[in-house]
């Protein structure tokens, strides 16, 4: 194991940069809107200038792999040249993937995106339990000894997901979103760092009472939460401790759209400006 787990590399950014996480996601108008073309070379430029306006004005960033993804393999090459500029900046990245099987199949998902030296290293990686959390031992595993993260997909803001998250197990009376959180937080307590490397990802704009999920106590060990659905999707930052109560202590506000509509010459502001705001929510 290394001797620094995700968990504290997240802290140490949220301490020094604030809890902002600037998303990457070069959907096709805003790289006309930007000005450049709709294939790898400007999903490429679009991501760059993303990471320099971001370093030192953020800690973390998420790519959205799918808009790299949509261009084959040279959309991976730009996709490559982000992840790598991102880490030589000093941003944890999170490769927003979402990723799920099982076996060898999830592992070598994990080796991927979660191997030091692999071209697609990323500091952690998005990734679904549909066949549940013991599907991911593969990953987990790999996450504990390299260093790395995982955001496990748990209650999402969709409502297709509704019917699913929402179920009930029948053995334990619990969501499925709160089984899952359950399994992530036994997960870190097996690892036995004071911020676990698996986190949940939890939507901004939906009531997480509703889910079943705890919001007045904190898991022990902490469990880091990556939220979407601030900004354009409509949660505002300023509840951020309000909707997340005990589970702000390590959130990620996540945000693109909001933020990378303000176009190349206001990228910087725009950053500067959202990260202060999501700093004065939380304090």
């Amino acid at each position: 194991m290394t001797e620094e787990g995700f968990g504290s590399r997240l802290a140490a950014a949220i301490g020094e940069h604030g809890a902002l996480c600037v998303g990457i996601d070069p959907h096709s108008y805003l790289l006309a809107d930007w000005g450049l073309p709709d294939d790898a070379s400007g999903a490429r430029d679009f991501g760059l200038r993303v990471v320099d306006a971001a370093a030192g004005r953020a800690g973390v960033v998420k790519p959205q792999v799918a808009f790299f993804e949509r261009f084959g393999s040279a959309g991976y090459h730009a996709l490559e040249e982000v992840l790598e500029a991102a880490r030589s900046a000093g941003l944890l990245v999170i490769a927003d993937v979402k990723r799920g099987d099982v076996g060898t199949s999830v592992e070598a998902y994990g080796e991927a995106w979660l191997t030091r030296g692999s071209r697609l290293e990323a500091d952690a990686m998005t990734i679904s339990a549909f066949q549940g959390v013991g599907s991911l031992a593969g990953p987990i595993r790999l996450a504990a000894q390299e260093g790395k993260g995982l955001f496990v997909l748990a209650a999402t803001s969709n409502p297709e997901a509704t019917a699913i998250q929402h179920s009930i197990d029948r053995d334990s009376g619990r969501t499925v979103a709160r089984v899952i959180i359950d399994d992530v937080s036994r997960e870190n307590a097996l690892i036995g760092d004071p911020i676990g490397p698996l986190g949940v990802v939890l939507g901004a704009t939906i009531d997480l009472a509703g889910f079943g999920i705890d919001t007045t106590q904190a898991p022990i060990p902490a469990i880091p939460v990556l939220a979407p659905g601030f900004g354009h999707q409509g949660a505002k930052v300023e509840d951020a401790r309000a909707l997340f109560g005990s589970l702000a202590d390590v959130l990620l506000v996540s945000e693109s759209r909001g933020i990378l509509s303000a176009g190349p010459d206001e990228l910087e502001a725009a950053i500067s400006t959202r990260a202060n705001e999501v700093r004065a929510a939380l304090v």
